[in-house]
């Protein structure tokens, strides 16, 4: 496990697909310590108006055979799926959205630890996601979220506790996480172990 914090990049420049020129983070450790080949990389970045996550792996990719590129299907985790929890300042609700290498995604609101809230997805949240494949061995994935749903939702900003993770290679499944969420079996819902995120200003280290 990485065991650190999400790194989330602040620009003031809006982001588009097709034009991204970010940094990507590796992951090559699963859960129980062991060595993950080839690693899966991440990259979470927000800009005026969104938080994007990106998702990419030198790997073919096994994304759930009933969902439909860039549609919205329950179930991702079953095969193949980049994960982003975010939580609310004060962990009382969190939200979960799974990113599938086709672009394929999925949310849910959750009040508590595995609990569904009553509108576990709201309607007209303007989610985005989009997916390319560089080469039959690989694959690109990111979705776009509103921050003006992610305030409204869950107050989010710069005390919002948040966590990565990737569930990979299907039927056996390999779990890899950022933070450190303890020992035991693989679970990634413990909001109260998400750590705070480190946010860097990359528009301060540009040359004027």
């Amino acid at each position: 496990m990485d065991a650190g914090p999400v790194q989330i990049l602040e620009t003031r420049q809006s982001l588009r697909w097709g034009e991204l020129d970010v940094p990507v983070f590796g992951i090559d450790r699963d859960w129980h310590g062991r060595a993950v080949e080839p690693a899966a990389g991440w990259c979470v970045v927000v800009d005026p108006a969104s938080l994007w996550m990106i998702a990419t792996r030198h790997a073919a990719g096994v994304g759930h055979p009933e969902a439909a590129p860039l549609a919205y299907h329950e179930g991702l985790w079953e095969h193949e799926a980049a994960e982003l929890f975010v939580a609310s300042p004060d962990r009382s609700r969190y939200l979960e959205i799974n990113l599938a290498p086709q672009g394929a995604w999925w949310g849910c609101l959750f009040d508590a630890p595995r609990v569904r809230a009553a509108e576990s997805w709201p309607a007209g949240a303007g989610v985005e996601a989009f997916a390319a494949r560089p080469d039959e061995s690989s694959w690109l994935a990111a979705i776009r979220l509103p921050l003006d749903f992610l305030r409204e939702t869950l107050s989010f900003g710069a005390t919002s506790p948040m966590n990565l993770t990737f569930v990979l290679d299907p039927p056996r499944h390999r779990y890899l996480t950022v933070a450190d969420l303890g020992g035991g079996e693989p679970d990634f819902h413990q909001p109260g172990r998400f750590p705070l995120p480190a946010w860097i200003d990359v528009d301060a280290s540009k040359p004027c």
